[in-house]
């Protein structure tokens, strides 16, 4: 239940227990846990102090790497988590256009801590009703929910806010689609790059898609596991979170670890491995090396209706379906706890650079050997009873 120590792909509990992490660090540590360039960065920023009341030059380093890397990039604002990095961008929009109402991609699951997105989710309470009003959500692929939306608060929206791709690929011209009617209706779109970003490619699943938006957020990989976050997007956006202009001033972001030279050290030999390309080339070959491996055993033991590998390359993920195709919780609880037990920590698959074939091998190997209780399980109805 706790974990002490990692390195590359391994992971140590308090009982020294060795364990192969395929979660790495909520999908945060893309290059593997103590990466030994990653330290040797921060190990030199560290003896010279970590937080300072003006500016350290890194922050410009970082934010000129970000501006070269991302599409949309032209200026950068940091923070210390993806949830500061959204809010900041709904509140950029809303200044910009002097509108209120913010529309999310309902079947992306989250975007930040705060009320205006948490007010439209189950986990509502504590929000007042009017902020909730506020949010309206449309379906992932599904480009006649927004426009409907559009069209019934015209005027109204102050922007329009999704990821990229998550579980699913876009139809062809649904991305397309949706910049154009931002586009033409002033609406400010905001893509959260916070996941995709480096996974897809280093320059983000924006540039994979050729789809630029106004604003993007990035965080998770941009530092392998160090707490820092970035909202990249437009300069006349993200100005208004400055001084140099008469127009009413945004209160951007102004936090008092935003800046920590070590976590942006991080960051820029972060970028600086993963900017060729390489590891985002091989997390898709991993990935889908792994999504194959996979599906061939569970076809193989006839399980494949309850057990099934899907996604992209660099982002998959298993579905677990009981006897009417619902997701079976249950399933995946008894699945999780015998992959433990076979030294596999997988609540998710988060693949890093580190990962390799070989790592593959013993997953598919540990897989075969739990398939036979798996599907006892589901067979003789006896799921609770095999969960400890």
């Amino acid at each position: 239940r706790f974990i002490v120590r990692g390195k590359g792909v391994d992971v140590w509990d308090v009982g020294d227990n060795q364990i192969i992490d395929w979660g790495m660090g909520l999908r945060s540590v893309i290059l593997g846990h103590a990466h030994p360039e990653i330290i040797d960065a921060v190990s030199h920023h560290l003896p010279m102090g970590s937080n300072f009341i003006r500016p350290s030059p890194i922050e410009i380093d970082l934010a000129e790497a970000l501006v070269d890397l991302i599409p949309c990039a032209e200026m950068v604002k940091f923070s210390k988590n993806g949830s500061d990095a959204t809010t900041a961008a709904v509140k950029l929009a809303r200044a910009y256009t002097n509108r209120d109402i913010v529309i999310r991609c309902v079947d992306h699951p989250f975007f930040s801590v705060d009320d205006w997105f948490i007010g439209d989710t189950p986990c509502d309470a504590g929000i007042p009703n009017t902020v909730k009003e506020l949010t309206k959500h449309f379906r992932y692929n599904h480009f006649e929910d927004l426009e409907k939306l559009v069209a019934q608060f015209s005027g109204k929206i102050a922007c329009v806010i999704m990821e990229i791709a998550t579980t699913e690929p876009p139809k062809t011209g649904f991305l397309e689609a949706v910049r154009k009617l931002t586009a033409e209706h002033g609406i400010i779109l905001i893509f959260d790059e916070i996941i995709s970003g480096f996974r897809f490619h280093p320059k983000g699943a924006q540039f994979y898609y050729n789809v630029t938006p106004d604003l993007a957020t990035f965080g998770k990989a941009l530092a392998n596991g160090f707490s820092v976050a970035a909202l990249v997007g437009r300069r006349d956006l993200l100005e208004l979170g400055g001084l140099t202009h008469d127009k009413p001033r945004v209160f951007l972001l102004s936090t008092t670890n935003g800046a920590e030279t070590h976590s942006l050290a991080a960051a820029l030999k972060s970028i600086e491995i993963q900017k060729d390309g390489a590891v985002s080339g091989h997390i898709w070959r991993i990935g889908q090396l792994l999504i194959d491996g996979f599906n061939a055993i569970t076809h193989e033991f006839g399980f494949e209706k309850h057990l099934h590998m899907k996604g992209f390359g660099c982002s998959p993920y298993i579905q677990f379906l009981d006897e009417k195709e619902q997701t079976d919780l249950g399933l995946r609880t008894l699945f999780l706890q015998e992959m433990i037990q076979q030294g596999i920590l997988a609540p998710y698959f988060a693949i890093s650079a580190a990962h390799t074939e070989t790592h593959i091998a013993q997953f598919l190997e540990s897989l075969g050997k739990i398939m036979p209780t798996l599907i006892n399980a589901v067979e003789k109805q006896c799921i609770d009873n095999l969960i400890i």
